[in-house]
Formats: C-alpha cells, sequence, structure tokens
C-alpha cells in the first residue's frame, strides 16, 4: 500500500474572520494551502472515483470560511482540517491558513497557522 500525498496551494478565499470588528466587517483574502494524505488513491487505476477530488475538497474549504466566522486563524484551521478528515477518506490531513493582509507594527509578509489530524 502506498501513501499518496494530495497537495492544494494558494487556495485564496475572501473571509471575514479576525479578532477586530474591521476584519469581521471588511473581510480579507485568506489563503489555504491542504495536504492529503491517502493510500494508493487512484495511482493503480488512473481513475477519479479512486482518489480524492479536488473540486469537493476546495467546496469543503470554502463551505467552513463561508459559513462560519472565526477571531482567530487557528481555530479555522481546526475547522476545516476537522472537516476534511470527516468527509474524505484520507489518513491524515494537514491545513494551513495563511493571513496576507495582516496589519503589524513591523511588516511581514503574512502570519499563519497549521493544524493536522489524523484518522483515529
Amino acid at each position: 500500500m502506498s501513501e499518496v500525498f494530495i497537495e492544494i496551494e494558494g487556495l485564496e478565499l475572501q473571509g471575514f474572520h479576525g479578532a477586530t470588528p474591521e476584519e469581521k466587517k471588511g473581510g480579507q483574502p485568506f489563503v489555504f494551502d491542504v495536504t492529503l494524505v491517502a493510500h494508493d488513491a487512484g495511482i493503480r487505476t488512473d481513475q477519479l472515483g479512486d482518489t480524492i477530488d479536488y473540486t469537493k475538497v476546495v467546496a469543503c474549504v470554502r463551505e467552513i470560511s463561508d459559513g462560519h466566522r472565526f477571531n482567530l486563524i487557528e481555530a479555522l484551521a481546526a475547522a476545516v482540517a476537522d472537516a476534511i478528515i470527516e468527509r474524505f477518506d484520507v489518513s491524515r490531513v494537514r491545513v494551513r491558513v495563511r493571513k496576507p493582509k495582516v496589519v503589524l507594527e513591523a511588516p511581514a509578509a503574512h502570519t499563519a497557522a497549521t493544524v493536522e489530524r489524523t484518522r483515529r
């Protein structure tokens, strides 16, 4: 049995998450990097039905981000990871959420939080 790493990087979605009223009202972009670990995942059959459909993963991420308002990107990453591990046939998932328009007292490219989940 082979482990297959399926990755979606740089998925940018507009969200209304944050600790301040301005972030929640005005919204901002959030960038998701998602790594799924599945077994075999179509490598022997070359059939979409035997692997993870990226479009369904993207829809899941969008559903969680659009359907809830989070104060912390840590909580957003955890909710996405929990939904993916629950809905898809994966053994592990890693979700990184980046906030590229972060306002700090010094320049920064982004802030990020990463959550990993393993199927029990």
